[in-house]
């Protein structure tokens, strides 16, 4: 079947460039599906996305669909017929389903059926619709109007190209006429381009100053940034957000360096990156030591004969931002840091768990009670947890809401407070997300986990608990958070404890009945997530869960181990063993006696259980005291042979009441050794 090029582009007014890269790759998405849906094969598909136009091309498309057979199925003969021979509702539903008159079904088998082949359409045919479909679908949250037309669209559309081989496929859509001609840049190259066939729109493109593929105007623009930044002896931050969004912002991209004033360097560093990326969308350069350096990168959309000019006009732009964030810098430093709380008693936290002041009092002291748990410094802590929320009352966090925590740090180091108090400020809204930066100090830590439980059981104490997706103060970030840095960073911290001191400090404003359980709860659940994406079996994760360990770093220990255990060859035999106990001593009737007595054994089997038992009690407590289930149940796993043993040989409900209880003593020593570590009968 002989195939042709296909090409279609949409040109625009200006598309957002947030959104740019996503509508290409959905215009693409659409039109394949469309294809495949029609019976179309191609050899090739790619699409283009430029600030003006969405375009895709097909290699070698088919030019015309297969003819294709439809078989269809009807009602057995005697539901199509009635006794007379008479056809019933069945019969003529069937034919009336198929297109055609009754007399055309086959009634030849034991069901009615009916066969159809249906010539293929010529693809030129079905193209605008399979176009139309695409971009109906593309993902835009807020479609406009223009002029006195209904369609809507994106943005305004301004010219469509279509071309199946050298011929334009006669069609309009949303307003456009289709035809072979693209427009060039703006400014360099306003007129009309032809394009010359489908396998050229890159080029035609080019030679009007227009580099329609997104990808390379993507590389171009970081290459030529890494080059520039590397000859002022620097480095350039280049967030994959804001390269994409500059790249959809330019057609013909020409990246320029400009310079600021040195004095703006005093500003903390983070303030000016934030204003000149987010307000600016500017490439910031860093020394070798990740300081600031006097310089940034834009990236014009024109090859100008006087750059110049374009610098100069960036540089003029960005100094008022910049001098902004400046004053507010040093206002916020014409009063101690602490100062800034009497603002934040009159900010409201929730409006039942009272003001931000209050909370940063909670935090300070729950801070204090967690460092002097996990080795820090309990009075830094609760210097750290009353100054942490301080900076929300700044100028400068008012301004950049990205500074909270940053601004703290800085004005607590001019402030003079210990380095670690400093640091905490920012480091108590660490991880900022999945996979992100721990707290680096203990004390960093005991007001992130402060914090982060304080939320918990204040929201969880109101009766506000996530529901589906929503989760409006974050609360299973928080729990993550926790969980992340005490496992993380080795803190061994009684969190059911912790939690009982959070619900205190709140008093009478949450509900705290069964409060300390269900925030226990929520956190430990957050775990079973983590594990599954760390590749855990779930079984492992809920045969720890069913011991109800208390601090997480032992909870994770144990599942370590549990993971391990499950890769040994006596796994699965001490679990299915394990399982049976369990059954076993459900079923007991009476009290299970808390001591073994040797001299009651019979048989061989039940004394070599009983040795190995004894012998691993004495060798496995000391392992499971210091935490090394690993070894633990490494050196459990040696009993698999007399456990299998014991059960072959021996009948545990023997008719002696004083043997029969004996043995149930020695399954129950058993069973407690490896209730140790983990329910390893849950791994069955």
């Amino acid at each position: 079947m002989s195939a042709k090029d296909f090409l279609v582009e949409l040109g625009t007014e200006e598309l957002p460039p947030k959104a740019l890269k996503s509508l290409g790759e959905a215009f693409l998405a659409g039109i394949e599906k469309g294809l495949k849906a029609a019976g179309l094969t191609y050899a090739a598909a790619r699409c283009y996305a430029a600030p003006r136009r969405l375009a895709v091309q097909i290699d070698q498309l088919a030019v015309q669909q297969p003819d294709r057979t439809v078989n269809l199925d009807g009602p057995p003969l005697q539901a199509a017929f009635d006794a007379s021979g008479n056809p019933t509702q069945a019969a003529l539903g069937f034919a009336k389903k198929c297109g055609v008159d009754l007399e055309q079904i086959d009634k030849s088998g034991p069901k009615l059926k009916f066969s159809q082949t249906i010539a293929g359409q010529p693809a030129a045919g079905l193209l605008p619709g399979i176009v139309e479909a695409s971009l109906n679908d593309l993902p835009i949250p807020k479609r406009m109007r223009w002029a006195a037309r209904r369609e809507e669209f994106v943005r305004p559309t301004q010219w469509l190209v279509m071309l199946f081989g050298d011929d334009v496929i006669d069609c309009e859509i949303l307003t456009k006429k289709a035809g072979r001609e693209s427009r060039g840049h703006r400014f360099h190259h306003p007129a009309n381009v032809r394009i010359s066939a489908p396998a050229n729109y890159l080029e035609d493109l080019r030679s009007a100053y227009v580099l329609a593929d997104f990808a390379e105007r993507r590389e171009i623009i970081s290459k030529r940034v890494a080059e520039l930044a590397a000859e002022q002896k620097g480095s350039a931050i280049v967030p994959a957000d804001l390269l994409d969004e500059v790249t959809a912002l330019v057609e013909w991209p020409v990246p320029l360096v400009c310079s600021f004033e040195e004095r703006f360097l005093a500003v903390p560093q983070e303030a000016l990156i934030t204003t000149m990326q987010d307000n600016q969308k500017y490439f910031c350069l860093l020394d070798a030591n990740g300081k600031l350096l006097p310089r940034f990168i834009t990236v014009a959309n024109v090859e100008s004969k006087a750059p110049e000019n374009i610098v100069s006009g960036n540089e003029k732009v960005v100094r008022p931002r910049l001098t902004d964030a400046e004053f507010f810098f040093k206002q916020d430093q014409k009063q101690p840091l602490e100062a800034f709380n009497a603002r934040l008693k009159n900010v409201v936290f929730q409006a039942q768990l009272g003001t931000v002041y209050e909370k940063a009092e909670r935090v300070s002291k729950l801070a204090a009670y967690i460092a002097a748990r996990i080795g820090g410094d309990s009075t830094n802590a609760a210097r750290a947890g009353i100054l942490s929320k301080c900076d929300l009352a700044t100028e400068m966090v008012g301004e950049f809401p990205e500074m909270q925590g940053i601004a703290g740090y800085y004005y607590a180091t001019a402030g003079g407070e210990a380095k670690d108090v400093a640091l905490a400020l920012n480091e108590q809204y660490m991880p900022r997300g999945a996979g992100a930066e721990l707290p680096s100090t203990l004390t960093g830590a005991a007001v992130a986990v402060a914090d982060k439980l304080d939320t918990l059981v204040g929201i969880f104490g109101i009766g506000m608990l996530p529901t589906g997706s929503k989760d409006p103060y974050a609360l299973r970030r928080a729990a993550l958070g926790v969980l992340r840095i005490l496992i993380e960073k080795q803190l061994d911290l009684d969190l059911v404890d912790t939690i009982g001191v959070a619900v205190a400090q709140y008093g009478d404003k949450v509900k705290a009945e069964g409060l300390s359980e269900q925030v226990q709860d929520f956190v430990f659940d957050r775990l079973r997530a983590r594990y599954e994406d760390e590749g855990v079996n779930v079984a492992v994760y809920q045969a720890v869960r069913a011991l109800k360990p208390t601090a997480p770093l032992d909870f994770d220990q144990r599942v370590q181990a549990v993971q391990a255990f499950r890769q040994l060859p006596e796994a699965e035999a001490l679990a299915a063993a394990n399982k049976r106990v369990s059954n076993i001593l459900a079923k007991a009737e009476g009290e299970v006696p808390a001591t073994v007595n040797a001299s009651l054994f019979t048989e061989a089997a039940e004394k070599a259980l009983g040795s190995a038992v004894a012998a691993a009690e004495s060798e496995v407590a000391p392992l499971a005291a210091a935490r090394d289930y690993r070894a633990a149940l490494a050196r459990l796993a040696a009993l698999r042979a007399p456990v299998d043993a014991f059960f072959e040989e021996v009948l545990v409900n023997a008719d002696d009441n004083a043997v029969k209880a004996n043995r149930y003593a020695l399954l129950a020593k058993l069973r407690g050794l490896f209730l140790g570590v983990a329910d390893i009968s849950l791994l069955g």
